[in-house]
């Protein structure tokens, strides 16, 4: 933490964002439509969007406009209702969670309003991930982005951070998310969707002789094109390479400003209206992670984005912030395979039937079908030195390799001969022609593996887990395969090959903060304001911790951006 010593600024700005996500943009956005037309945004890296950009794009938000549009039947007392059952009062106060509630809506409607670009789509099917529980939806509350056509970003086309590769069929067809159900679980009409997708994916040959890449985008990086290109409309800058380094006070113990390194070089921004920070977690700052999160911890098994460092958080508490949730991540199992970038979200192959993810007694550690949030959470609680969950691996046989995506593996259209040497020659991919050899060569409890395949060999039949009640919720069988009866999550593992490959206990960021207020402004402990400074989005507290539904994470973080641009400019809602 530096003080104002009245030395000269390189660059005065109005207000000043650092990050480059959905919340650093909407703020960028709002900010500039609400008054505020001096607004730079920094990114640290030398690609902008972060992990927003990474993600699946989905932005739960209930009630918003485009679900009301398609006829969803929703109020917000339910959506306080289900929110309510799964989050605690002295987790997140009512204040927190009815200013979510309330101006999420406001904020998608804002930035449809007021702009060309930001465009999103209902998803109808994706099912609240508590979804027994009461004012649960079996749907309409989260959206997407629509997708978009990547050149029209101009000469930034390259400057956008892509979305994660597993998200690209072949590593370079976009899908959305309503796709991605279609394909990974192979549903009716998979085989001409693919078709579809790849037929317009070759004819667009000027694109092809650009990039590998299709020129159409989905998913996360569509979200942050369609804010990017909200933002050019404005002329609103974007700087990349310019990493944040300390935030900057006045005698008053106002935020006027911060140091930062630009290309190599430190320069003073001052800030005379606002900073605000939106620039992540600490997801890949293995020191913090030991610090705060729960053992066994490796900023390896992270998926988000590498840049994640934890650097406006420290700078907060330089800076007399308090903090809240350090201990949590928004966790999902993780599949790090050999030669890739980064670690593969392991979602949707786990709730499929015929599956099962045991640890080193051969035991499973929880429901796979349920939302994946919940069940890292029981395998951290279940966890001990002496009943370790760590490492564990997804056991399947022939059948299931062969029809559905495993990982890298895309079923028939991964052949044996084309699986690469290394992934069994790593600790990541096992084959045998039996349990009790593949017990053997993983180093798994022979014993255990084989009576958890008997269990769900027999529940299989007859479609009810009696262990752990795997398809019995409706969430349960949002990735299950519809044509597998009785229980759409229930498949026997019966056929020679045996498979079994390695998971770890990941995430795709941090979701504990600096603590904020209703305005998004920073708290020290005693609940003081910090003048000048806001967060949003995952340096800041997590509002919805318990992941309630698809996109917990941007909801908040478009919410909060909104709410922090309002403070600044004195703007009261339309």
């Amino acid at each position: 933490m530096s003080d104002n010593n009245n030395q000269d600024w390189d660059e005065s700005v109005d207000v000043l964002i650092v990050g480059s996500g959905n919340g650093a943009m909407t703020a960028a956005i709002c900010c500039h439509e609400m008054g505020e037309k001096n607004v730079l945004t920094i990114e640290k890296s030398k690609q902008f969007g972060g992990t927003s950009s990474i993600s699946g794009g989905g932005v739960w938000i209930p009630t918003n406009r485009y679900a009301m549009e398609a006829g969803a039947k929703d109020t917000l007392a339910e959506a306080r209702d289900y929110l309510r059952s799964v989050i605690p009062e002295e987790e997140v106060s009512d204040e927190l969670l009815d200013t979510y509630l309330e101006n999420g809506p406001r904020v998608v409607d804002f930035l449809h309003n007021k702009t060309e670009h930001v465009r999103y789509e209902s998803l109808e099917h994706y099912p609240d991930y508590f979804s027994d529980n009461p004012g649960a939806k079996p749907g309409h509350r989260s959206m997407e982005p629509a997708k978009i056509n990547i050149s029209q970003l101009g000469d930034e086309w390259q400057q956008l951070r892509l979305s994660h590769h597993m998200m690209w069929m072949f590593g370079n067809i976009a899908f959305n998310q309503t796709e991605a159900n279609i394909l990974v679980s192979r549903l009716k009409g998979w085989g001409t969707l693919t078709m579809k997708l790849i037929g317009k994916y070759l004819i667009d040959i000027p694109w092809r002789l650009k990039s590998k890449q299709s020129r159409e985008i989905a998913m996360g990086c569509a979200g942050i094109a369609r804010l990017r290109l909200a933002m050019k409309d404005r002329n609103l800058p974007l700087w990349l390479n310019t990493e944040m380094k300390e935030l900057v006070q006045d005698d008053s113990g106002r935020i006027c400003g911060i140091i930062a390194e630009r290309d190599g070089k430190t320069i003073r921004i001052q800030a005379s209206k606002a900073v605000v920070l939106a620039c992540g977690g600490f997801e890949h700052n293995q020191s913090m992670r030991e610090q705060y999160l729960p053992a066994p911890t490796n900023s390896e098994w992270s998926s988000g984005h590498k840049g994640n460092t934890g650097d406006g958080i420290n700078a907060g508490i330089a800076a007399g912030a308090a903090t809240a949730m350090m201990d949590g991540a928004w966790w999902c199992t993780t599949i790090s395979v050999p030669g890739e970038e980064r670690p593969r979200l392991s979602i949707m192959e786990k709730s499929l039937p015929g599956l099962i993810q045991v640890n080193m007694s051969g035991e499973r550690i929880a429901n796979e079908s349920q939302n994946y949030m919940t069940f890292l959470l029981e395998l951290f609680d279940k966890h001990t030195d002496e009943h370790s969950n760590v490492p564990s691996y997804q056991i399947f046989d022939w059948n299931f390799r062969n029809k559905y995506v495993v990982g890298p593996i895309l079923g028939k259209m991964t052949p044996e001969k084309k699986i690469p040497e290394e992934y069994f020659e790593n600790d990541f991919l096992y084959k045998a022609d039996t349990i009790e050899e593949l017990a053997e060569k993983t180093g798994i409890d022979p014993a255990g593996l084989k009576e958890s395949v008997r269990k769900m060999n027999e529940y299989s039949k007859t479609g009810k887990d009696l262990d752990l009640q795997r398809g019995d919720a409706h969430y349960d069988r949002y990735y299950g395969d519809p044509e597998v009866k009785p229980n759409p999550c229930l498949g026997p593992i019966d056929t020679a090959p045996f498979y079994a490959m390695k998971v770890d206990p990941g995430d795709f960021g941090t979701h504990g903060g600096l603590q904020i207020n209703k305005h998004a402004q920073v708290l020290r402990e005693d609940n003081s304001v910090i003048e000048g400074l806001y967060a949003t989005g995952n340096v800041a507290r997590a509002i919805l911790p318990p992941y309630p539904g698809p996109g917990s994470t941007l909801g908040p973080a478009m919410t909060f951006a909104y709410q922090a641009a309002k403070n600044i400019c004195d703007y009261q809602d339309q």
